[in-house]
């Protein structure tokens, strides 16, 4: 039996999350704040629907979806106005996995083929409210994406041996009893809908309901028992934790079997106190909590490596790593170029707070930002030039040039590189 996913939906409209499609009830004036609640209790999935009708209201529904990514851990799809191949590139840019064609509308039939070729089938879904359209639409739908978002309740026996795609089904019914009959179809991964997106919803709990009746459910699942550990004299095992995206080293805690197996569960870091003598969620008081991602044992068996997602600051004195004071040495990597970037970036940022007789940075600054722009359209022109010459020295110089004067333009225009970095990580 596949794994099965819970998959609460969000409905935008007008900024604010409403109760359903054709029901204007706003459950929630702070999208981003019930898509991190969602998240935090245990979902495995959100799908969000942008109910707008202008191209004014879609792209704040747009910016909506970039900001509840950032603050989630888990996968999104989004749709909703789509029109035109430039919506799915705006959704898909602001961090959603797939972006979904609604197929009622004959325009994303058309367009399916168009955004699948250029994004990559895996990155499209598609939304159905009946079989019909299913039945005409068989060869585009398996062609061109990757995944169904049925908006239905009744039997779907019948038609899921008709393909293969997977399906998550989006439903209005409040019966849990329905809810897990669906979840045990063949052909169905997740269910969305009602009952799922109750912000009241506790996916945890619900998950060991589904597991009781036979519904093996989505979660992480450790391929050593905590017994095969080797743990120190107090029965416990050190836990390295690193930045999954960095790897910078965030901390150092402990387990014991609980903690270990809450972790397990959750997907939330959690550890032995040894100082309190209890089982501690990190984040659970300051909200700083850490997402798993990957845990990994040592050779000897004797200590875990954690790469977590981690939200805010991993130390309780604010600081982003435990290890901030160095005692030996200096904490400098010169070829690790995301410190070379802020290095530089920082040296302009303080040519800008503090000006420097005679500085060329300081010049730019105060011929403004149409001189920054104009030089960064310049440096642009001589790295295509410099492409053409067959001696790599020439774009090597080109491009560091450019990057210095886009430095410039990110200080003037108060962009650092975490916000550059986070976005690539979002693509």
């Amino acid at each position: 039996m596949s794994y099965k996913r819970l998959t609460p939906c969000i409905f935008i409209d007008g900024g604010k999350a409403v109760r359903w499609f054709d029901d204007p009830a706003v459950i929630s004036d702070d999208v981003i704040s019930l898509a991190k609640q969602y998240c935090e209790k245990g979902a495995d999935e959100l799908i969000v629907f942008d109910l707008s009708h202008t191209d004014d209201e879609h792209d704040e529904a747009i910016d909506l979806i970039k900001k509840m990514n950032r603050a989630i851990s888990i996968p999104m799809i989004a749709g909703g106005n789509i029109r035109r191949s430039e919506d799915v590139k705006k959704i898909l840019y602001a961090g959603a996995k797939r972006a979904v064609l609604n197929f009622s509308k004959e325009l994303s039939i058309d367009l399916i083929a168009e955004v699948s070729k250029r994004f990559g089938k895996e990155r499209i879904a598609v939304s159905l409210n009946d079989f019909d359209t299913l039945f005409k639409q068989q060869h585009l739908i398996e062609e061109y994406s990757t995944e169904i978002i049925f908006m239905h309740r009744l039997d779907m026996n019948s038609v899921m041996n008709i393909t293969g795609i997977p399906w998550v089904v989006l439903t209005d019914t409040m019966e849990e009893s329905e809810i897990l009959r669906i979840l045990k179809n063949k052909g169905v991964k997740g269910v969305s809908g009602m009952f799922v997106s109750n912000p009241e919803m506790d996916f945890n709990q619900f998950k060991a309901v589904c597991a009781e009746a036979g519904i093996k459910m989505t979660s992480f699942e450790s391929v050593m028992d905590f017994s095969e550990f080797k743990l120190n004299s107090d029965g416990l095992i050190p836990v390295i934790v690193q930045d999954y995206k960095t790897n910078e080293v965030l901390m150092m805690a402990y387990m014991n079997e609980e903690a270990f197996d809450h972790t397990v569960k959750t997907g939330r870091m959690t550890y032995y106190s040894r100082s309190r003598k209890c089982q501690w969620v990190k984040g659970e008081t300051s909200g700083h909590f850490q997402y798993v991602k990957s845990l990994a044992i040592d050779c000897d068996n004797d200590t875990l490596l954690a790469k977590v997602e981690q939200v805010g600051a991993a130390c309780h004195t604010g600081n982003r790593s435990c290890f901030y004071t160095t005692i030996v040495g200096a904490d400098y990597d010169a070829k690790n170029p995301l410190q070379v970037f802020e290095s530089v970036y920082n040296t302009i940022l303080d040519r800008r707070q503090h000006p420097k007789e005679g500085s060329y940075t300081n010049y730019l600054f105060e011929k403004g930002i149409d001189k920054i722009l104009k030089k960064v359209g310049e440096e642009a022109t001589e790295i295509v030039i410099a492409a053409k010459n067959p001696n790599p020295e020439e774009i090597k110089y080109e491009i560091s040039d450019f990057l210095y004067h886009a430095m410039v333009l990110m200080v003037e225009r108060g962009v650092t590189w975490e916000d550059i970095t986070n976005e690539l990580a979002d693509r």
